[in-house]
């Protein structure tokens, strides 16, 4: 079916959607425990939207539509706040994270909805290994144009969200020695990585999209897992490549980060983006996910080697008059601390060298949820 028209919404609103992990309090396994939450959050009224994932043992949370960081970070709290009182119900813990430490993804289950189905059947063993929790922000737009030109515009801080957001030191019982290695799962997909060089939504409805219908290979925009993606049915752009944090605190700080990226980029003061800005683009990211704050970037205009914490701290001094009037430097001063003090996957890999035990590495992640 053809692309929806890209509707408008009020530029520079903002939405965060969480994918949380569900542990079983005996052994701080994975449980397949979200048909029996998601039964007992129905009860009453959810401070937000809550919904299941492609396996049993995770379930997504979506906030309202928010325009400032403290609404945002607010019902963050209350939807947390729910659901450590439902798990507890259940006897399961809740908690933040790219990827669980030692789960076996074999052990998986699929939920039951037929798009999970599609997808399993598609994508085989890639839907089991699916069990990894990101962060996702939308950022509203005039027009779709306002869009693509911001979706190109980020392409150049990717690796910010990237590092600042990394969780998932651990996979299968192994540190990979990656901040995030949650991402190299994502990469097997077929449709990942980064949206093509498209700078005008007319074009990019018309011809990209329409190609790419016609081969069959896509049916809707769904079907794309790009680092960043226009969602026409919402109006905004849709920023997909950060770990659940291990804080709805620091979930909220991520969000207004890039709300306040957006309102520096939509004044046209940096030079327009171009295709040869992705010649870096990868490299970029693996230096993001392999080493975090202390990874290395080039930068896609004047090739010149940055230190990546660096570039965030400056980037995040820049943004502070923006962050004012959006309400957002409690925000971008989380972020702030982060890049001195180190991300979650620095966290995590803390709490195993002192207790030696993945287990406690997971009980710490659940307390760390609660904001203990």
């Amino acid at each position: 079916m053809p692309l929806e028209p890209f509707n408008t919404s009020q530029p520079l609103t903002m939405g965060v959607e969480l994918e949380l992990q569900l542990i079983s309090l005996s052994d701080y396994d994975l449980t397949a425990s979200s048909p029996d939450l998601l039964h007992l959050l129905e009860r009453k009224p959810f401070p937000g939207n809550v919904t299941p994932e492609i396996t049993e043992s995770m379930i997504e949370i979506n906030s309202d539509v928010h325009t400032n960081h403290t609404e945002l970070v607010a019902q963050l709290q209350l939807i947390r706040d729910t659901l450590v009182t439902a798990g507890e119900q259940l006897n399961i813990g809740i908690c933040g994270g790219g990827t669980h430490p030692f789960q076996k993804w074999s052990d998986r289950k699929i939920f039951a909805k037929p798009r999970f189905k599609e997808v399993s059947e598609l994508y085989g063993y890639l839907a089991k290994q699916f069990t990894i929790f990101g962060q996702h922000v939308h950022i509203g737009c005039a027009n779709g144009d306002d869009a693509l030109f911001l979706l190109h515009s980020l392409s150049r801080y990717v690796p910010h969200f990237i590092a600042l957001s990394s969780s998932s030191p651990y996979v299968q019982g192994n540190d990979t020695l990656f901040n995030s290695a949650r991402l190299n799962s994502v990469f097997a997909f077929p449709m990942s990585g980064r949206a093509p060089f498209v700078q005008n939504w007319a074009s990019f409805e018309h011809e990209y999209f329409a190609k790419m219908e016609h081969t069959g290979v896509i049916k809707s925009m769904k079907d794309f897992y790009w680092d960043i993606r226009p969602k026409p049915e919402f109006g905004t752009i849709e920023l997909r490549v950060c770990d659940t944090p291990l804080t709805v605190e620091r979930a909220a700080a991520l969000a207004v980060y890039l709300q306040s990226l957006c309102s520096y980029l939509l004044e046209r003061r940096e030079e327009a983006p171009a295709e040869d800005d992705y010649l870096v683009y990868n490299y970029n990211r693996f230096q993001a996910c392999r080493f975090g704050l202390d990874g290395t970037l080039v930068h896609p205009k004047s090739y010149e080697s940055l230190s990546l914490r660096e570039d965030i701290l400056t980037t995040l001094r820049k943004m502070e008059p923006y962050g004012a009037k959006l309400g957002a430097t409690a925000g971008l001063q989380h972020l702030m601390q982060v890049t001195h003090e180190g991300s979650d996957a620095h966290y995590l890999r803390q709490q195993f060298d002192r207790g030696g035990s993945a287990e406690g590495m997971v009980d710490a992640a659940i307390q760390r949820f609660r904001g203990r």
